[in-house]
């Protein structure tokens, strides 16, 4: 309902990058410039200034971006207020979630709840914490789901359940003979790990910590951003990565990977984030309800 005009700018605003913003919105960067260009020349004023390959908000930008922050704010409260009138759950819903998450737990997820209510439009967004909780903070996910800790002072959390993450392997590999695995071992095998943001990352660094184990110490031999190229790799028996339970369960169940639990345990929470001062439709309210309760009846993420 809100100008696309004003949509545009504001995430241009929020991140000073048309680039930033264009992948945002998924836009193409022309696009975006183009949207500007026009919001300036109809508001008379330059927004933006541009130098030596950076932006800055002019004063008149400044001022544009807290009128724009109130009124898509405002225009999205409407738009939800006027389908609420109806009693229906329904509308769009657009769901965060980084990737162990979002690839391997919210699908089913939401194809249960959209069996309930056929008239919810689910959109999921899937990418590391890091990224997901950026955009529940810029107000362009309703809610996030995350693996790791919660880093934006904007946002809220609650733990919706427990996940166990563990050493997995090809069959082959000298751990796969193991019946557990204490860390201290992991440093004479060669790793596969995890990309810096992912909350499995951060997870996995601070577990090694704890335990007086060093994560630079880790002989890392590849870093991946995707947990199937993580198990595509590690069953060649090139390395072992340590990983959650509810990933490896199909190549478990066929023999091509093994999983060997760490003694101490690695246990993580899974929590959903969200903004702090956002309203919040009845129909987010309604998903994150179903989602943790859904969420709690299983101890962990193997649904």
């Amino acid at each position: 309902m809100a100008d696309r005009r004003l949509q545009v700018f504001h995430a241009v605003a929020k991140h000073l990058s048309f680039t930033k913003a264009a992948e945002t919105l998924f836009m193409t960067q022309p696009a975006v410039t183009f949207q500007i260009k026009h919001l300036e020349e109809h508001l008379h004023t330059r927004l933006f200034d541009r130098a030596q390959g950076q932006i800055s908000l002019t004063s008149e930008g400044r001022l544009a971006f807290e009128y724009a922050e109130r009124i898509l704010t405002l225009s999205a409260e409407l738009e939800t207020r006027l389908r609420e009138i109806s009693g229906k759950v329904a509308g769009p819903l657009i769901i965060g979630a980084s990737m162990t998450v979002g690839e391997y737990v919210l699908p089913q997820l939401i194809g249960r709840f959209k069996a309930a209510f056929p008239a919810v439009v689910p959109n999921l967004f899937v990418g590391n914490s890091e990224a997901v909780q950026e955009r529940v903070a810029e107000n362009t996910l309703d809610l996030g789901f995350i693996e790791g800790d919660l880093h934006l002072g904007s946002l809220q959390s609650e733990i919706c359940c427990e996940d166990e993450l563990q050493v997995v392997c090809a069959p082959s590999h000298p751990l796969a003979k193991e019946v557990c695995v204490h860390p201290a071992s992991l440093t004479q095998h060669p790793y596969v790990s995890r990309e810096i943001g992912s909350g499995t990352r951060s997870v996995v660094d601070r577990y090694l910590q704890q335990v007086g184990i060093s994560p630079e110490s880790m002989n890392v031999v590849v870093e991946l951003g995707s947990p199937e190229a993580l198990k595509g790799l590690v069953a060649t028996g090139f390395g072992f990565a340590i990983m959650s339970r509810v990933i490896a369960a199909k190549e478990l169940r066929l023999g091509q990977l093994v999983q060997v639990p760490l003694r101490p345990q690695l246990i993580r929470n899974f929590s959903v984030v969200y903004a702090k001062d956002r309203f919040r439709s009845s129909l987010v309210t309604a998903f994150l309800q179903f989602a943790k309760e859904q969420l709690a009846t299983a101890k962990h993420l193997d649904m």
